[in-house]
């Protein structure tokens, strides 16, 4: 049997396996339109801080590339401490699964977080890039985005509790009630939840807004479908060599 040590060591590995790629996505992809955000944000300055601010003036405390750096090493350290929390709670999850083998289950527990802490969220709430959003809004804003986080977490659960309950039924009956429960319930935390706050100013280019918006939405699946689909390459052929050596011993 897979103790919890070798899952946890796998869930360390496998987020930070998908923390580098996400980091990559960032580096590669979002930054492209954060720099022509910062285009438009700085064209709002006076001349003389713009003029300042071209020529490295003292107002730029930290260098775009620091930033850079420090923004992609911090994307895989967050991978690593979400891949641990991944395997806690793939090890909590097997009455959930049954049936399915490690990398399926692993898949789908991947996805699901995806679903709920980033696909939800950016439904109502789009990540929007630098010049875009009132600085005073900014812990309204966050706590809408969390209330919309820990409604898709509700869901996630209540979906596999629906399925648990479920289990009798047929394999197509079973599922086309849990997507029908979920899609109401996503309907529901959509139109509950207030409009933004912040309204898009008239210098945004559209396709800045939205290469950000979607180039950001790229970077959260990279990073949490990715430790799904990481997790279980690793804990699949473990689970299975734990298995056989159990079978063996028994006979």
């Amino acid at each position: 049997m897979v103790t919890y040590k070798s899952l946890a060591l796998r869930g360390i590995a496998a987020g930070g396996i998908a923390g580098v790629a996400s980091a990559l996505v960032q580096l590669l992809v979002t930054e492209i339109p954060i720099r022509a955000a910062l285009a438009v944000e700085e064209a709002r300055a006076p001349a003389g801080e713009q003029a300042g601010h071209s020529h490295g003036g003292e107002d730029e405390l930290v260098s775009r590339g620091a930033q850079i750096v420090g923004g992609m090493l911090g994307v895989v350290i967050v991978g690593i401490a979400v891949g641990l929390v991944f395997a806690t709670a793939y090890a909590l999850s097997k009455r959930w699964f049954a049936g399915s083998s490690p990398f399926t289950r692993s898949f789908a527990f991947g996805a699901a977080v995806f679903g709920a802490v980033a696909l939800l969220p950016w439904l109502k709430y789009p990540a929007n890039p630098p010049a875009v959003g009132d600085p005073e809004t900014v812990n309204y804003r966050t706590a809408l985005y969390l209330g919309v986080v820990v409604a898709g977490l509700v869901i996630v659960w209540a979906a596999s509790w629906l399925a648990e309950r479920l289990r009798a039924q047929s394999q197509p009956v079973r599922t086309t009630a849990v997507l029908l429960a979920v899609a109401a319930a996503t309907a529901v935390v959509l139109l509950a939840f207030p409009a933004p706050p912040d309204t898009i100013p008239a210098d945004m280019p559209v396709n800045v807004l939205w290469q950000f918006r979607l180039s950001s939405l790229a970077q959260l699946a990279t990073l949490y479908v990715g430790i799904g689909v990481v997790f279980g390459l690793l804990v699949d052929p473990a689970t299975r060599k734990a298995e056989a050596r159990v079978a063996e011993a028994s006979v």
